[in-house]
C-alpha cells in the first residue's frame, strides 16, 4: 500500500472575544417573545325587529317615571295649599275669649297706674338722681367703717449687703435697732445646756473701731457668748448682728465679716505653719498671689519666718496661738474674736500680738476679747463687759465700769467676793 502522506497540525488560533454585557443583554432582550393581546369577544348580532322592540321599552320606562314625578309634585302642591288655606282661616276668625281677656286686663292696669308726674324740662336733671358733691367725694375717699383698718403692702426689707455698714440696712421691729457705727450688736441672747443657763439674756454693743473686752470668772459664759458671736453655737433665743447681718437670717455673710481664734484649738496640725496660712486664706476666698504675698507678712510680723515649714504639730502653745491669730486676719476682716488670745504666750510674743491688733483698731477694725488679765484689760481695752453666771453685771466704758476702784476690785465686787478659806487647817501641816 503506499504511504499515506503526512497531516499537518492546525492550529485554533486565538479564542474569539467574549461578547460585552450589552450584547448579551441585547440577545437576551432579542428571545424574549411578548404574546400579542387577545382579541376582543364580537358584538352580538341584533336584528331590526329586536332592536325595535329595546327601542319601545326604554321609551316606556321614561315616560312612565316622568309621569310619576309630575304626580308626586302635584301632591306636594295640594297639601302646601291646604295647609295655606288654614292658617288663613284661623287668622281670620279671632277669638273672642282672649279678645275679652284682654280687654279686661287692660281696663285694670288702666285704674290702677298712677298718673304720671310732670315731666321735667329738657335742660334740669332730676333732684332725686343727683348727689351732693361733697357726699360723694367724701364716699370715694374714705374707707367702710368696718372697725378694721386697710392693710397696706407689708414694708420690705433691705437686702443687707456684707461690706455696707448698718446705715444701708433696715432693721426689724422686733429687734433693737443699732446705732450707727456699731459693728456688733447682740440682743436677748440666752443659751442652754441641759438645766443649765451659760447664757441668759445678754446684751452687748459694740462700736466699730473699739478694743471691748468680756471679763468674768471661770463658768460665767464666755466662751459660749463668744462662740455664738461667731456662729460656733446656735442661740437659744435672742438675735446676734453682725455689720449689720442678721447671723441668724445670713449666717455666711455674717462670718464673711469675722476672724475668729477659738477656744481649745484645734486645726488641722499635719499640715505646716506655710501650707495652714495658705488653707485659711484660700478658703475665704482670696487669690493665691494674695495669699503667699500676706503669708510672708504675717509671718514676719509674728516672728514664724523659721516656723512656716515645720509641722503645725510640732508648735509650742505659744507659736499654735500665733499661727492661729495669722489666720485669723489673713483675710482682714472687720472684726476679730478671741478668746484668750494671750494665754500661754510669753512676754515678748504678748507685745508683738498687742501691737499688731492696736493697728488693726487704730485703722478701722474691732476687736472683742475675753481675758482673766485684769490689768491688761484695763490698760487695752476701751469698753468692757462683765459676765457672771451668764449674765452681763456692768458694761460700758473701763472708766464706768470700775469707778473709784481698779478694775480687778471691781471684778471681784461683782463676782460675789473672795470665797470662804476657812476648813483647810490640815494644809498647815505636812504628812511626812
Amino acid at each position: 500500500m503506499p504511504a499515506s502522506a503526512p497531516v499537518e497540525a492546525v492550529h485554533p488560533g486565538p479564542p474569539p472575544p467574549l461578547p460585552t454585557d450589552l450584547d448579551v443583554a441585547a440577545i437576551v432582550a432579542a428571545g424574549i417573545v411578548v404574546p400579542p393581546r387577545p382579541p376582543l369577544p364580537p358584538a352580538p348580532l341584533v336584528s331590526g325587529d329586536d332592536e325595535a322592540e329595546a327601542e319601545a321599552e326604554a321609551e316606556a320606562v321614561v315616560e312612565a317615571e316622568a309621569e310619576a314625578v309630575v304626580e308626586a309634585d302635584a301632591d306636594v302642591a295640594e297639601a302646601d295649599a291646604g295647609n295655606d288655606e288654614a292658617d288663613a282661616g284661623a287668622e281670620s276668625e279671632p277669638d273672642v275669649e282672649s279678645i275679652a281677656e284682654r280687654d279686661a286686663d287692660l281696663d285694670v292696669a288702666t285704674e290702677s297706674e298712677p298718673e304720671p308726674d310732670a315731666l321735667p324740662e329738657p335742660g334740669a336733671a332730676p333732684e332725686s338722681d343727683a348727689l351732693p358733691e361733697s357726699d360723694t367725694a367724701s364716699d370715694l375717699e374714705t374707707t367702710p367703717e368696718t372697725g378694721i383698718e386697710p392693710v397696706g403692702e407689708p414694708e420690705t426689707l433691705a437686702e443687707p449687703d456684707a461690706d455696707a455698714g448698718p446705715e444701708s440696712v433696715l432693721v426689724a421691729p422686733a429687734v433693737l435697732p443699732a446705732a450707727a457705727g456699731d459693728v456688733l450688736v447682740l440682743r436677748g441672747v440666752s443659751k442652754r445646756f441641759g438645766s443649765t443657763h451659760a447664757v441668759e439674756g445678754i446684751d452687748l454693743t459694740v462700736p466699730a473701731g473699739t478694743f471691748y473686752g468680756l471679763v468674768g470668772p471661770n463658768g460665767a459664759g464666755k466662751t459660749t457668748t463668744l462662740s455664738m458671736i461667731a456662729g460656733l453655737l446656735q442661740p437659744d433665743h435672742g438675735s446676734i448682728q453682725v455689720g449689720g447681718v442678721d447671723a441668724a437670717a445670713k449666717p455666711l455673710a455674717a462670718k464673711k465679716l469675722m476672724g475668729v481664734l477659738p477656744d481649745r484649738l484645734r486645726t488641722f496640725d499635719r499640715l505646716s505653719g506655710r501650707q495652714l496660712l495658705y488653707y485659711y486664706g484660700v478658703l475665704r476666698g482670696l487669690p493665691a498671689a494674695a495669699v503667699e504675698s500676706r503669708t510672708a507678712d504675717l509671718a514676719r510680723a509674728f516672728d514664724l519666718e523659721d516656723a512656716l515649714g515645720r509641722s503645725v504639730s510640732d508648735y509650742s502653745a505659744g507659736m499654735l496661738k500665733k499661727v492661729m491669730l495669722a489666720g485669723a486676719l489673713i483675710h482682714s476682716p472687720r472684726l476679730l474674736v478671741l478668746d484668750e488670745p494671750f494665754e500661754a504666750v510669753d512676754p515678748v510674743s504678748s507685745a508683738i500680738i498687742l501691737d499688731i491688733l492696736s493697728a488693726y483698731v487704730a485703722h478701722g477694725g474691732t476687736v472683742i476679747l475675753s481675758s482673766h488679765g485684769m490689768e491688761f484689760v484695763e490698760r487695752v481695752c476701751t469698753r468692757v463687759a462683765v459676765i457672771v453666771a451668764g449674765q452681763v453685771l456692768a458694761e460700758g466704758t473701763v472708766d464706768e465700769v470700775r469707778g473709784e476702784l481698779t478694775l480687778e476690785q471691781r471684778f471681784v465686787e461683782l463676782a460675789g467676793g473672795l470665797s470662804d478659806v476657812e476648813g483647810l487647817e490640815w494644809l498647815h501641816t505636812f504628812s511626812d
